[in-house]
C-alpha cells in the first residue's frame, strides 16, 4: 500500500469518483493519507483517523524521493486560521501557497524579519511568519486530564463564527463532526470523523450526569462538544443558524435550544 501526502490547501474526500459527487471530508496540507486504490485522474485513499474517500491526483504528492526527504524533516502545525507561504521573507512576497489550521511543514533552522523557511511535501519552499506556527501536538495521555479538557474547549472556540460548510474542515467553513474532530486533532487525539462513537477510536459512552468539559454530545447526525456549566459549542445549520455557535442545556438561559436535549442519544469522552 503506498502513503501520500496532501500538497493542497484542502483536499476534498469525495464519496465517489467526481467531481460533483457529495465531499465528506476535507483533508488538509501535510496530511498524511494510504492510497487504497488508483483510479487515474481519482484515487481513493484513507486518512491516518480512518476516513475513506476519493481525490483528485492534482490534491495528492505520492511517494518520491522528494516526499521522502520532507517526511525526515523536522515538522510544525499551522495554527493560525490562514497562513501564507511567501516566496520572500517579507508582507509584499508572492503567495506560493495558502494554508489553514492544522497544516503540516517542514521547516528549516533559517528565519529572517520573524519570517521561517519552510518546505510544502511537494518540495516548494517559501516563508511564513513564524509566529504562525506551533510544534505538533504531543502524546495527550501524558497530559492532565483538566488541562487537556480546557485546550479542547479552547481549540473548538477558535473555530467561533465560522460558517457551517458539509464536508468542511477549516476556518473557510466546518460541519458538526469536522469541528469535534478537529480540535482533538490537534490536541494530538484521532476520534470518528463522523457523529459516531466507534470502537476504533478511544472514545467511550458516557451518562449525561458524569460529563465535563471537553466531552462529546451525540445526538442522531450531529455532534457537539461540552463547555461546561451546561453549555455546548458547535456547528449547526439548523435553528436559524449557520455556523459554529455556544448553545445551553439549561432551558433558562438565554441561549437555549429546545430541539436538541431531547434528541440526546449519548455522551462521549476520552478520559473513561
Amino acid at each position: 500500500m503506498k502513503s501520500a501526502r496532501i500538497r493542497s490547501s484542502a483536499a476534498a474526500l469525495k464519496q465517489a469518483p467526481d467531481e460533483k459527487s457529495e465531499t465528506a471530508d476535507e483533508a488538509l496540507c501535510g496530511m498524511r493519507v494510504d492510497v487504497l486504490e488508483d483510479g487515474g485522474e481519482w484515487l481513493r485513499v484513507r486518512t491516518d483517523y480512518l476516513y475513506e474517500g476519493w481525490v483528485s491526483g492534482h490534491d495528492l504528492c505520492v511517494g518520491d524521493e522528494v516526499l521522502q526527504r520532507w517526511s525526515s524533516m523536522p515538522q510544525k502545525l499551522v495554527w493560525q486560521a490562514c497562513a501564507d507561504v511567501l516566496d520572500v521573507p517579507k508582507v509584499q512576497g508572492r503567495i506560493v501557497a495558502g494554508l489553514y489550521r492544522g497544516s503540516l511543514l517542514g521547516v528549516t533552522e533559517e528565519s529572517q524579519n520573524g519570517y521561517r523557511k519552510v518546505n510544502l511535501c511537494d518540495g516548494r519552499m517559501g516563508w511564513i511568519w513564524e509566529g504562525f506556527l506551533t510544534d505538533p501536538p504531543s502524546d495527550w495521555k501524558r497530559k492532565e486530564p483538566k488541562e487537556l479538557r480546557g485546550a479542547l474547549v479552547q481549540t473548538a472556540c477558535l473555530y467561533l463564527g465560522v460558517q457551517y460548510r458539509w464536508g468542511g474542515k477549516t476556518p473557510l467553513g466546518i460541519d458538526c463532526s469536522g469541528l469535534c474532530s478537529m480540535a482533538y486533532l490537534l490536541n494530538g487525539i484521532k476520534i470518528c470523523r463522523d457523529s459516531h462513537i466507534l470502537s476504533e477510536f478511544p472514545m467511550r459512552k458516557i451518562s449525561l450526569d458524569r460529563i465535563e468539559a471537553g466531552d462529546l454530545l451525540f445526538f442522531p447526525g450531529h455532534v457537539a462538544m461540552y463547555m461546561g456549566n451546561g453549555r455546548y459549542i458547535h456547528s449547526t445549520a439548523g435553528d436559524n443558524c449557520h455556523g459554529v455557535v455556544v448553545n445551553s442545556l439549561d432551558p433558562g438561559a438565554p441561549d437555549y435550544r429546545g430541539d436538541l436535549p431531547k434528541k440526546l442519544l449519548c455522551c462521549g469522552s476520552i478520559f473513561v
